[in-house]
């Protein structure tokens, strides 16, 4: 029974035959030689393995492995899109020839010059295109596949780098830096005096205007300005500070959100790069194993084990398209944080450079208290509520009124008192407020109060979770680096010596397939697990380090 070579197997053959074309397309001069004119570009088609007189400028047909005269496809891999420029070979030719034919029908109408120029820029036109498809043969990596995004679009770079992308375009932090700003720009508000009132009253009908011994009053107006009683203000002002402090909080919050979504999602496409590369290696060792089957069977053995063999490298191939699916996903969800969910495509780096998990609880809960967004947060809500309680404890006092009134009198003939003099009149006003509703001011003092009782136990509450979460994420981590070790020190090592014993059992018929195929899933199974613990061992620190809320 013959083995369906894998999607990689065929794409790398195809890349083999496609870079020999662009070799012989370089070194018989069609890919960068622009200087083929219509004397010298004639084209004679001929049937497959007959020869055709050529002149002595014509580009022939580059030499092709295996002897390949069927028409090869010349292309370039892209993201998931199709260049309408693709021609084959045959079709290149074929162009020449169109080029050719067209320049003759122009020179028998009788525009030799256009002739001339049109057959430049058909030359001109076919070199570039050969030059263009031999780039691209010579850029693509031998082991890309049919579904594999645009090379330009890669990006390796460490984690940090993509943590710095994100908090510097994420429109989240965007938007709560602007409450921020918001927030600060309301103290200067808060702080200010009321604006001051105008009045002018004035009498439109002159019979109708009131009288005095001065005279008559023409107009009569008044400027007041409110004055809140001492210290209102000030913790007007403190209130808002300590709102800009919450809103600053949310702010670190959210960038630790984001931080470690970064990094989970990075430390996900690091292991599938980890394990699509364990799974690229493995094959190897199939293939090792499909040979020692298939000499054992031309020995006399079973052809069954061959199959089995066989099966196993399409169950890789499987397990390489999950895979696959599994990378491209991270990939999405990482670049949808960076704000470019079409236009990147991130790689990790080779080695995720974590160090061991920290081993000191007291020490992390110490720092939580000082770093966690949300704690902080919270204390700033707490002192943000007793300022409003000390506000609502201010408003039993009175605030104040001054004010300034003139009055123009006007001692003209129409006065009905005779010594008026039209002197205008000026006094000043002092009024004040009567906090006389005492069960008013009673419940918002009350109010205060409930608000910041309900702070303090939010607290308290988040606190415990605080403290909970990282005796979990302790134990997790200190788990994860004992099976690190044991899987690096002990398992896999003695694994692989198991499995070079069981290939040469097998190899002298003291053992069956069945036993070597499942010492192989073994160390597969261990090789990948152990990048899978490693990957979720630099997201349980980085989930330590937002519940921290500082670097540990």
């Amino acid at each position: 029974m013959q083995r369906n070579p894998s999607l990689n197997s065929r794409e790398r053959s195809r890349r083999a035959l496609l870079a020999a074309i662009a070799c012989g397309l370089t070194i018989t001069g069609c890919a960068t030689d622009r200087r083929l004119t219509r004397e010298n570009a004639s084209f004679t088609q001929t049937a497959p393995g007959k020869s055709a007189p050529v002149m002595a400028a014509e580009v022939a047909p580059p030499p092709v492995a295996d002897q390949v005269t069927s028409p090869t496809t010349v292309r370039t891999v892209g993201y998931g899109e199709e260049d309408a420029s693709m021609l084959t070979f045959a079709q290149q030719l074929e162009l020449g020839v169109e080029s050719e034919e067209s320049g003759v029908r122009s020179e028998e109408s009788g525009v030799e010059s256009d002739e001339d120029e049109k057959a430049s820029d058909n030359d001109e036109e076919l070199g570039d295109l050969l030059n263009d498809e031999t780039n691209g043969l010579q850029n693509i990596a031998p082991e890309t596949s049919l579904f594999t995004l645009n090379s330009s679009l890669l990006t390796t770079k460490p984690v940090e780098y993509f943590v710095q992308q994100a908090l510097a375009a994420h429109p989240s932090v965007q938007a709560a830096r602007q409450r921020v700003a918001a927030e600060l720009n309301r103290i200067p508000q808060v702080t200010a005096l009321p604006d001051p009132t105008f009045n002018n009253t004035f009498w439109p009908l002159h019979d109708n205007a009131l009288q005095t011994a001065g005279g008559r009053i023409a107009n009569q107006m008044s400027l007041q300005q409110g004055i809140p009683f001492p210290d209102k203000l000030e913790t007007q002002g403190a209130i808002v500070s300590r709102e800009a402090q919450v809103a600053q909080a949310e702010v670190e919050r959210i960038e630790r959100q984001i931080t470690e979504s970064v990094r989970l999602a990075y430390y996900e496409v690091w292991y599938t790069n980890r394990a699509i590369r364990i799974i690229e290696e493995t094959e190897e060792l199939i293939n090792d194993l499909i040979a020692v089957a298939e000499a054992r069977y031309k020995a006399g053995g079973s052809q069954q084990d061959v199959l089995r063999a066989q099966l196993e490298a399409d169950r890789l191939a499987d397990q390489l398209i999950q895979l696959q699916k599994m990378q491209g996903m991270a990939q999405a969800d990482l670049a949808a944080l960076l704000q470019q969910p079409v236009g990147l495509i991130p790689q990790a780096t080779d080695e995720l450079n974590v160090d061991d998990a920290p081993m000191q609880l007291d020490a992390l809960i110490a720092q939580a208290e000082q770093c966690n967004p949300s704690l902080r947060g919270l204390a700033a809500e707490i002192a943000r509520d007793r300022q409003k309680e000390r506000l609502a404890c201010l408003q039993q006092y009175p605030d104040f009124m001054v004010g300034l009134n003139w009055g123009i009198v006007s001692d003209n003939h129409d006065v009905i008192s005779p010594v008026a003099n039209g002197n205008d009149n000026l006094s000043i006003t002092f009024g004040t407020t009567l906090p006389i509703w005492r069960d008013k001011i009673a419940a918002g003092v009350r109010e205060a109060a409930h608000r910041r009782s309900n702070s303090m136990k939010r607290l308290e509450a988040e606190r415990d979770e605080i403290y909970g979460r990282l005796r979990r994420l302790l134990v997790q981590a200190d788990s994860l680096v004992e099976q690190t070790n044991i899987y690096e020190d002990r398992i896999i090592p003695r694994t692989e010596d198991t499995l070079k014993l069981a290939i040469a059992d097998y190899r002298g018929e003291r053992t069956d397939f069945f036993t070597l195929i499942e010492t192989y899933r073994e160390l597969l199974m261990f090789e990948t697990q152990l990048a899978r613990f490693k990957a979720t061992l630099a997201g349980t620190i980085a989930q330590i380090d937002r519940t921290v809320g500082c670097p540990f």
